[in-house]
């Protein structure tokens, strides 16, 4: 039915999964799968965490979707826990990680237009989405070549290199769009002085800062967003993925001095902030709360840190270890894609990036012993490929 009716725009691997729960999947034949990496980052709760399908039951017998000229409650609660746990501002609700990246483009471009700023930097290695904005500041070339001619005023500039940075600097220069972690791109980090420099400059040159944490935000390095590893605060942050545990809702924060930027009628979202995503986040940000999630994460992070770090010692193919919390990178010397196909033989799901590096992602709530289990079959997969 998939090869008859549904567009080929996915390369589709493995079984087909009918059941998830906490950290494993299961298929159509019964047989159970470890995943540390549920949906793309997505599922922060593992699967059908109990407490997010209750919240989304119940609310789907009251009220299910408004229009956003019209009022409901669970919007503005969401915002203030969104701000409560950020900073001081307005937020904007959407469906997905590019569409709250494609709203701080248009932040950036109606903050610039009456200065004669429009061009935005972005990095090379970055990933924003796949909408055309998001894929205009996405510089990888892989992605971008089949649909040229993109936007224009876009530049590219190499992450964590802050001359780099400055060598795409304008007069025209009306903001810059980075993730704090490229994730996508192999899980690359730069230095916290890198983000102050930024931030310094940003400040003085009046240019906004954008940070894109779509993958990085909601607790998944051990702060409930990743720029605050870095002592800085962005003008603007996207936030996705994590943000409903499963349940498809995005945002974006802006800072209160660039408040009036977008004003009525200038950006607009059907579905965005509907009462039953609304009821999924706030139910997200309670259990990250009430299962202290944060310290799960640094505690479980320090243990996959450990055990990837005596992979490296022990096994000749493995190049770099990266990340920070349940974010982490296995950079190897050969390519990565057949051994995320053998680890799927073994029941394990991590994830194959920018072809030579292993990402792992597991549910932030995920118990030592789970991820232990995990990163032994793990561990038979680099010994499968020496």
């Amino acid at each position: 039915m998939f090869k008859k009716y549904v567009l080929n725009t996915y390369t589709r691997i493995g079984p087909v999964f009918v059941k998830g729960k906490g950290s494993f999947l299961w298929d159509e034949g019964g047989n159970r799968y470890l995943d540390l990496f549920p949906g793309w980052g997505v599922g922060i709760l593992g699967h059908s965490h109990p407490k997010i399908a209750k919240a989304l039951s119940q609310q789907s017998k009251t009220l299910i979707h408004i229009p956003n000229n019209l009022y409901h409650p669970l919007q503005a609660e969401l915002a203030k826990e969104i701000v409560k746990n950020s900073f001081k501002g307005k937020v904007f609700f959407a469906n997905s990680g590019a569409e709250s990246v494609e709203g701080v483009l248009k932040l950036a471009k109606a903050y610039g237009r009456n200065k004669g700023r429009y061009e935005i930097i972005s990095m090379k290695n970055s990933f924003h989405g796949r909408t055309l904005g998001a894929l205009s500041c996405t510089a990888q070339k892989k992605y971008q070549i089949p649909f040229k001619p993109l936007l224009k005023g876009f530049r590219a500039a190499k992450f964590g290199d802050f001359k780099s940075f400055l060598k795409q600097v304008t007069h025209r220069t009306a903001a810059v769009i980075l993730e704090p972690i490229q994730g996508e791109g192999g899980v690359n980090l730069a230095g916290r002085d890198y983000f102050l420099k930024l931030r310094r400059f940003c400040d003085k040159e009046k240019i906004l800062l954008l940070l894109d944490e779509v993958q990085t935000g909601m607790a998944r390095t051990g702060k409930m967003f990743c720029y605050r590893n870095y002592g800085i605060e962005p003008d603007a942050l996207t936030i996705a993925k994590g943000l409903g545990a499963g349940f498809p809702v995005s945002a974006f924060v802006v800072k209160d001095k660039f408040k009036d930027v977008l004003g009525p009628g200038t950006h607009a979202s059907t579905f965005g902030g509907s009462p039953l995503a609304c009821r999924a986040a706030l139910e997200v940000f309670k259990v990250i709360k009430e299962e202290d999630i944060l310290a799960n994460v640094r505690r479980t992070g320090r243990i996959l840190e450990r055990k990837l770090y005596e992979f490296k010692d022990k096994f000749g193919i493995i190049k770099e270890v990266r990340g920070i919390g349940l974010m982490r990178a296995v950079e190897l010397k050969i390519p990565s894609k057949p051994l995320f196909d053998y680890a799927l033989e073994k029941k394990l799901i991590i994830n194959s990036t920018h072809n030579t590096v292993l990402r792992i992602m597991p549910a932030l709530n995920i118990d030592p012993e789970t991820l232990l289990q995990g990163l032994s079959v793990l561990e038979k997969v680099f010994k499968k490929f020496l």
